[in-house]
This record gives structure tokens, sequence and C-alpha cells, in this order.
């Protein structure tokens, strides 16, 4: 395992960071399901596991578990806290994040009709996760999504008629200055921004002598490249604004282990784009517009597909994100590599990433990713390279439907 300065902190953090998105929805799903009654004791082996095998972050958020719901609200939290409650704090980074503008999860605020990062909703937001982590700070507090209008979660070009009135980004950072200052937050972060935004925090703590962003966590992975790679490589670089990336979904939401190709097999049934209708729809979209199609596809074994004449692939519709995927299934195939091993090692490599984070739902699953990081062939060889770029000039970025 390797690790990184995280853009301008003094924070070393492993390559691979643990994201716990899903580690606790999940578990909740197959308890109503299945009848399982260990679903804490099943995320404090996934989070111990993460951490004997050199992991030293973990990454949560106000929101999780996601899908969003009242119900199931802070429920990663407890998890992490009650797991925390035996490790040795100063040696873990935890990074968490602020919801951003929301009309839909006021049920987060004691008093709130909408959502905001003002000074108000920082605080009270920081507060509560203090609360339900059991610690006294944060190492890393991300703006989990901007508090203006900007395309987000499958929508992709910018809308000129949403732009809103939304809270000045030295307002935002005058507030994360005063967490700052008591000691409660040590570093910030922002998530799901654009360079535009990026470009204005940074600014604004120059010119107001306020904390500077020392990272971003961005959707980053074989299918999803152009966001970053066209213009934030450049504002992110150590010598322009330093800004460290924290890549969420280096699978795609699931998308390159493979599992979705055969929408009919057990490991598709359990996977999240189909337990959680809606969720990550920009790649669920392409599986489910394809799926009548699908039939006409025969799976010779679990790893090699046949294509039988004038099915889907032959046609130019919704379906590029699993045909991509299908590509990359090939060049890993030809290199001697599983899918998974190709998108992690690809990512690993990227000379702007700073950490990829990773989830998972069980100790197999993590072991697996963490595996194939770790042992993958360090970096990639030209080839396999030259390959991906291959399928990415045809593809650029599949899931844009």
């Amino acid at each position: 395992m390797q690790y990184r300065k995280l853009g301008d902190s003094d924070l070393n953090i492993s390559e691979i960071t643990l994201g716990t998105v899903l580690m606790v929805l999940m578990m909740i799903v197959f308890q109503m399901t299945f009848g399982e009654q260990n679903t804490e004791k099943e995320a404090h082996e996934i989070l111990s596991y993460a951490f004997e095998n050199g992991i030293n972050a973990l990454d949560t958020a106000e929101a999780y578990p996601i899908p969003m719901k009242k119900e199931t609200k802070g429920r990663t939290d407890l998890y992490i806290s009650s797991w925390l409650k035996s490790q040795p704090r100063d040696k873990i980074i935890v990074a968490t994040k602020v919801c951003g503008y929301s009309e839909r999860s006021s049920y987060l605020r004691d008093n709130a009709n909408v959502l905001r990062v003002d000074a108000a909703n920082i605080r009270e937001s920081v507060e509560k996760s203090l609360k339900r982590l059991n610690t006294d700070y944060i190492d890393l507090l991300q703006i989990h999504w901007p508090d203006r209008y900007v395309p987000l979660f499958g929508e992709f070009f910018y809308d000129p008629s949403k732009w809103r009135q939304s809270v000045s980004f030295v307002e935002q950072l005058r507030a994360l200055q005063e967490l700052i200052d008591q000691g409660k937050v040590r570093y910030i972060g922002v998530s799901n921004e654009t360079s535009y935004g990026v470009m204005e925090f940074v600014h604004a703590s120059k010119v107001e002598g306020l904390p500077k962003i020392v990272s971003i966590q961005n959707s980053y992975s074989l299918l999803v490249r152009c966001k970053f790679e066209i213009d934030l490589v450049e504002v992110c670089h150590p010598n322009n604004c330093n800004i460290g990336l924290l890549a969420y979904s280096p699978l795609g939401g699931g998308s390159l282990t493979g599992k979705y190709i055969d929408i009919e097999s057990e490991a598709a049934k359990k996977g999240r784009l189909n337990l959680f209708p809606g969720y990550m729809e920009r790649y669920n979209r392409s599986v489910a517009k394809m799926e009548a199609e699908l039939r006409h596809i025969e799976f010779v074994s679990s790893d090699i597909i046949v294509f039988q004449p004038g099915n889907l692939l032959h046609r130019q519709s919704c379906h590029e994100a699993v045909e991509a995927t299908i590509k990359y299934i090939e060049v890993a195939k030809k290199h001697g590599l599983t899918l998974v091993q190709l998108a992690l090692g690809f990512a690993r490599d990227r000379p702007f990433m700073t950490s990829s984070i990773i989830g998972a739902t069980s100790v197999d699953q993590l072991k697996e990713d963490i595996d194939a990081f770790l042992t993958t062939e360090r970096p990639l060889p030209p080839e396999v390279m030259a390959d991906i770029e291959n399928v990415f000039r045809r593809y650029k970025d599949p899931a844009i439907l």
C-alpha cells in the first residue's frame, strides 16, 4: 500500500480509501430480506479488514446510507462509531461530508425547509456528525455537493435557466474557518465540484485569508473520465491549486465488475443497481433499456461472451455504457487480467490520483478489490494502456446517454 499527501494538508492518505456509502444500507436490505441480524458485526469486519491491510482512511457522510431515507439516516456513522471505540483514533483519517442544497432532505436538520451550505447548516451538520461518530474532530470535512446549481448525479450539461442565488464561497469558508479554529475540523474539501467552483474556493481563501480546500471527491473511472480530465486536471495540478483527487466509483457503481452484463445472474440481482431502482441511473439506465435485447446474447461461460448476429451491439442507441464495459472485458482478458484488476489498476496509476474510494458489502468483496489494486502490475504496461485508450477513443464517457 502506498501513501500520498493530500493536497496542502499534512494528511498522508492511503491510495485506497474505504467508502461506506453502501456498507450499511445493503446490510439493512439483506437483513429485511433474509432475516440476518448481524449487520453491525459485518460492518465492523469490513472496517477491520480494511485497516488491517493498510487502508488508513474512511469516507462517510451525513447523507449516508444512500439512497437517502429518513428511517436510516445516520446509521452508517453509528456503525463506524461503535467500531472506532476500539481503534487508535489518531491513526485513522475520518472524512465526512455536509450536504449541499436540497429541498428533499430537510429531515437532516432540526428546523429547516431547505438544506443550504450556510453557517447554520454547516455548524449543525458537524455537531451532529461528531456526536454520531463519537469523536472530537473530523479530519476532512467535505461539501458533498454545491449550494449553487450544478448538473449532478446523472445530469451532465449545465442548464443556464437553472441558475439560482447561492451562498457565497466566502460565507462557506468563514463557517468552516470557525470549526477549524474550534478544533472540530482539521481540513476541508469539496465533492461533485466543477473547475469554476474549485477556483472560486481557492481564490476566496487567498483573498480573504481563509482556509484552503485540500481535496475534491468526484467520480472517476474507465467509464467516467472526461469531466475530470478536460480541465479539472489542470486546476488541481500540484503546481496550480494543488487539490488532491479522491475518486469515487472507480468501478463505475459496480458496472466495471462485469456483473450487470448478465442481468439474470445472482450477482446482478443482488447488485445495487437492481436493488435500488433509480440509484446511479447513469449506469443502470443503459442496462434497463437493453434488457429485452440482451436475451439475444448467449453466455458460453461466466467470462466468455458470444454475440449473435443482429443483436443490440450492432445498433447505436442507448447501450454504450454496457458495450464499452464489454470492450474493457475483452482488453482485460487479452492481457490476463480481470475487469476489476483493469479498472482499479487504471484508476490507481493516474498521475493526478491521490486515493481511490472503494466500497464493499462484504469482506470477500473488499478482499478482491484490495488484492486487485495491490497485486496488479504497477504501473499497467504500455500495451494495456494503449488498448484502454483505443476503447476510450471510441466510447469516451459512455455513461452520458
